[in-house]
């Protein structure tokens, strides 16, 4: 038998099912498209201060001070990302694994969306590949292939 205490620490953690991927992966296929738009070094900058936002995003997230050794992880990820992409895809790798904590916790991103840490992880991976891709634009490389094609 737990005690009260135990017992409050215990979090309900929504099931997963394969429809709910759907929507991060949407919005990681957005996030990419809309990034593209901008044109360097603005699309790496940008992206820089995006990840120095998310590494913020849990600070009351119920993992106390680890919230803020966290924080300062993605942040120094962020102030390295200013020149390098593969800094900005460790911070979104990190917040990603961040997101599935939480998930398990029972405390996501968006309290009135269950699913909200689960789905953020699965969009933070997307992303972070096409970081380490060095986050090429979309529309750059469909000129690239008309291009090719035309020769």
């Amino acid at each position: 038998m737990l005690t009260k205490d135990e017992d409050m620490n215990l979090h309900q953690v929504s099931a997963f099912h394969p429809a709910d991927a759907i929507p991060p992966i949407l919005i990681a296929f957005i996030y990419i498209l809309a990034t593209s738009l901008l044109h360097e070094p603005s699309r790496r900058n940008f992206n820089a201060i995006m990840i120095a936002g998310a590494g913020a995003a849990y600070l009351n997230g119920g993992f106390g001070v680890w919230e803020f050794v966290f924080c300062v992880v993605v942040t120094y990820c962020a102030y390295r990302g200013l020149h390098s992409y593969r800094y900005i895809g460790i911070g979104w790798l990190l917040h990603s694994g961040w997101d599935v904590l939480h998930q398990f916790y029972g405390n996501p991103i968006v309290p009135f969306a269950p699913m909200s840490s689960a789905g953020c992880g699965i969009t933070d991976v997307i992303i972070a590949v096409w970081f380490f891709a060095e986050a090429p634009s979309v529309f750059e490389l469909v000129e690239l292939r008309r291009a090719s094609a035309r020769m």
